[in-house]
């Protein structure tokens, strides 16, 4: 179930950075992220006498470079549109997932994945039907972008869960890449001030993503992939829940046909791929 409790964090997590992004950059935001999380995984790893050296450096580059292109694209479709939507867009991933090891086999999909990536990204077309403005429409384009990225990472979460490579070690490094990254973006703009409350949403950001990575990682790396891909969806009904709550966010009824679809498409292309016997 660490699965339905990354659900939970990562839409809480998703809050924080709808409210940050009227006071940061998203630059900021994702260096944030990353600083809160590492310092917090390091403290841990102190405490708990973990060593933060890798075995295994090559692969924790690729993921973590992949991740922080997927967070940051993540974080600014968050800004940019309802947020249950840009976390359905980000929840592309098992769909992309299942392209990315396709084509690495240098071969066409099955015909039920063919039919299931299919309907998944009709399912996309019809949550971004032509409603929204220019400015959105580059937020869903980044988010979609972000999902692809976000396959990626999966993978190489998954290919470090079998070398053994502990989840806390793979947040650290996941986060440390991040807050580098993040770091000269967010120098290209404004800095803004930290005050009290700004203070406690990059708190948030950083403490409640890093707690949501730990916990995905590690359903990932020990959980079944099936049920940790079918929990996974749960960060979407989170988040349409704080969406209303918060912002008044009422999807229609085309849009939540869009998420099932979309919703069911990746755990159809979870079973279907070569990675969903694991």
């Amino acid at each position: 179930m660490w699965m339905l409790v990354a659900g939970l964090l990562f839409a809480v997590m998703g809050v924080c950075v709808k409210l940050g992004a009227a006071r940061y950059s998203t630059g900021e935001l994702a260096f944030y992220r990353g600083l809160v999380s590492m310092l917090m995984i390091g403290a841990l790893a102190r405490i708990n006498g973990w060593r933060l050296r890798t075995p295994f450096p090559r692969q924790q580059m690729t993921r973590g470079i992949s991740g922080t292109l997927a967070l940051m694209l993540y974080f600014y479709a968050i800004a940019a549109l309802p947020l249950a939507t840009a976390v359905t867009l980000n929840y592309t991933a098992p769909l992309w997932l299942s392209v990315i090891l396709a084509a690495m086999a240098w071969r066409l999909p099955p015909r039920g994945l063919m039919i299931a990536l299919v309907t998944g990204f009709l399912g996309v077309v019809l949550l971004l039907r032509p409603v929204f403005s220019g400015e959105q429409w580059l937020g869903a384009a980044l988010g979609t972008l972000s999902g692809l990225l976000a396959g990626i990472a999966i993978y190489n979460v998954r290919q470090l869960g079998e070398l053994g490579e502990p989840e806390w070690r793979t947040v650290f490094w996941f986060s440390l890449i991040c807050t580098v990254a993040g770091a000269p973006w967010a120098l290209t703009g404004a800095i803004h001030a930290i005050d009290l409350p700004g203070g406690m949403l990059l708190l948030g950001v950083g403490i409640f993503g890093g707690l949501a990575q730990l916990a995905m990682t590690r359903a990932y790396a020990r959980g079944r992939t099936l049920l940790s891909a079918t929990l996974a969806y749960s960060a979407v009904v989170f988040a349409s829940v704080f969406g209303w709550l918060l912002w008044n966010d009422l999807l229609d009824a085309l849009s939540w046909l869009a998420i099932a679809l979309i919703a069911a498409s990746g755990l159809i292309a979870s079973i279907r791929s070569p990675a969903g016997a694991a």
